[in-house]
């Protein structure tokens, strides 16, 4: 008999807009891998016994997204440190005997997205002025500390988030309120929007951003637009900027060489087809 094809997926609720399954199923047929990339559509309930049955199904790994993260972390037998400090879980790998280790790849993803598209940038280089305080946010605070960044100047527009979030990762973090830009953006190096302003259907960006200088680098994890009104405006003060397709691509790249023992890479021929209608 031929060795079981590997398998995985996406668990979400929505999960019919995601592009993971384009992005897997690229890296499987580029390198001539056996194996298949799969949404799975499932309700909160029905988390624990799915992931309970996946490995009889052929799973060796999947992929979790909103609503299931913490879901997913608290579930797992065996949790990397990255993960327990995030306090969620996007990438799942079952275990010989049963169960599944937890991690997260997002702050991985982001970071990973800014050394491509900016290889002369550094966290270290100057302070981070870091507008939201949701899940990515935490992630990506994680790894701007985890890379040397020596202040993270926090916003949120509730104030309470962002406190909590401060208080979960050390004294580096400051909490300013929500539109004080002008005390964020003094000196800083990198400005980050991980809030869904700006985005496709959602309300504008639309803080001052006057404060943004040529030697900044701007980012936003937002990619529908793929420059966002955050960019652009960051743009026009003659600031880098990078936009938040990379950090979807680049956050898939752990989880698909750990289940189907590939080669991952980000390319510009994965980015226009992760673009592409």
């Amino acid at each position: 008999m031929s060795k079981q094809i590997p398998l995985a997926g996406v668990i979400g609720n929505p999960v019919g807009h995601s592009k993971s399954p384009r992005m897997h199923g690229h890296w499987l047929e580029s390198q001539n891998l056996p194996g298949h990339y799969v949404p799975l559509e499932v309700d909160a309930q029905d988390l624990p016994d799915v992931l309970a049955a996946m490995p009889r199904m052929g799973f060796v790994g999947t992929n979790v997204t909103i609503p299931h993260k913490e879901a997913a972390l608290a579930g797992a037998r065996r949790v990397t440190p990255r993960a327990r400090a995030i306090g969620a879980a996007n990438t799942l790998t079952f275990l010989p005997g049963g169960g599944y280790e937890a991690d997260n790849t997002d702050g991985y993803g982001f970071y990973a997205n800014l050394a491509q598209s900016a290889q002369d940038w550094a966290a270290s280089d100057g302070p981070v002025a870091l507008f939201g305080a949701g899940g990515a946010a935490r992630a990506i605070l994680h790894a701007m500390l985890e890379a040397g960044a020596p202040e993270i100047r926090l916003m949120n527009r509730t104030r309470a988030r962002a406190e909590s979030l401060a208080a979960a990762f050390g004294p580096r973090v400051r909490v300013l309120d929500w539109g004080e830009t002008g005390p964020a953006l003094a000196g800083a190096a990198t400005v980050v929007n991980t809030t869904s302003l700006g985005m496709a259907g959602q309300p504008a960006f639309d803080l001052d951003l006057s404060g943004i200088r040529p030697e900044m680098l701007a980012t936003d994890i937002v990619y529908t637009p793929l420059e966002t009104p955050f960019l652009q405006a960051a743009a026009r003060r003659g600031a880098r900027i990078v936009d938040g397709l990379g950090m979807l691509l680049w956050q898939g790249v752990p989880g698909f060489n750990r289940w189907f023992g590939g080669d991952a890479q980000v390319t510009p021929e994965l980015r226009e087809l992760m673009l592409a209608p």
